[in-house]
């Protein structure tokens, strides 16, 4: 094998582990758990944050393989822009059904910010999927490491060099466009990390 071709092997290789390490279910996960971390109350709260995951992320991810299985969408990945929008609805219906129970439960505030600020992202997010092919692993690794900063404090800001990362890879592996994970880096962390800023505020001001 020549070196060119040993050193694009290399490339895909490590573009499709950056890919499948950082897709949106498990940053989102790892944010959501991190989540209750400072609030009082810690590790006892640490639960508020599984559950989080549960409903943000376990259950729309099985639901997406489960469609992957039936043969209704194409990978899990929801390569084809066509299929993101039953798959986005159907997310966002799990999402506001976790918040709702997270709410009754009397979850802490972080934990209920962190969520409502993924809900706004997927929102805005869905939205534009449905005109164009915008990246969702751009979207949620950016959103994911931009609160992770933001609620932990500079120490974390080495955490947004994933962004870069796995917008490479994307491009790399030829699922999205220079132009789409740009963007979605910046419409998903960009709206994510402004709704968690505005809410955090609103709700340290009501006590």
């Amino acid at each position: 094998m020549r070196r060119e071709q040993r050193n694009t092997v290399i490339r895909n290789r490590v573009a499709l582990f950056l890919s499948a390490v950082f897709q949106p279910p498990v940053t989102v996960a790892v944010l959501l758990l991190l989540s209750p971390v400072v609030e009082p109350g810690f590790p006892g709260t640490a639960w508020f944050g599984a559950l989080a995951v549960l409903f943000v992320c376990v259950l729309p991810f099985a639901a997406v393989l489960l469609l992957v299985r039936l043969g209704k969408i194409t990978d899990h990945h929801v390569g084809d822009r066509r299929q993101r929008a039953p798959v986005t609805a159907m997310a966002l219906l799990s999402l506001l059904a976790g918040l709702g129970l997270l709410t009754v439960v009397n979850a802490p505030s972080s934990v209920i910010v962190t969520v409502l600020a993924i809900v706004g992202s997927v929102v805005v997010l869905g939205v534009i999927s449905v005109f164009w092919k915008i990246s969702g692993h751009a979207g949620a690794v950016a959103l994911s490491t931009a609160i992770a900063v933001l609620m932990l404090g500079a120490p974390w800001i080495p955490l947004m060099l994933l962004i870069p990362a796995v917008c490479w890879s994307r491009v790399v592996l030829r699922a999205h466009t220079a132009a789409q994970v740009v963007m979605g880096a910046l419409v998903g962390g960009g709206v994510a990390a402004g709704l968690w800023l505005l809410l955090r505020e609103a709700m340290i001001r009501a006590g």
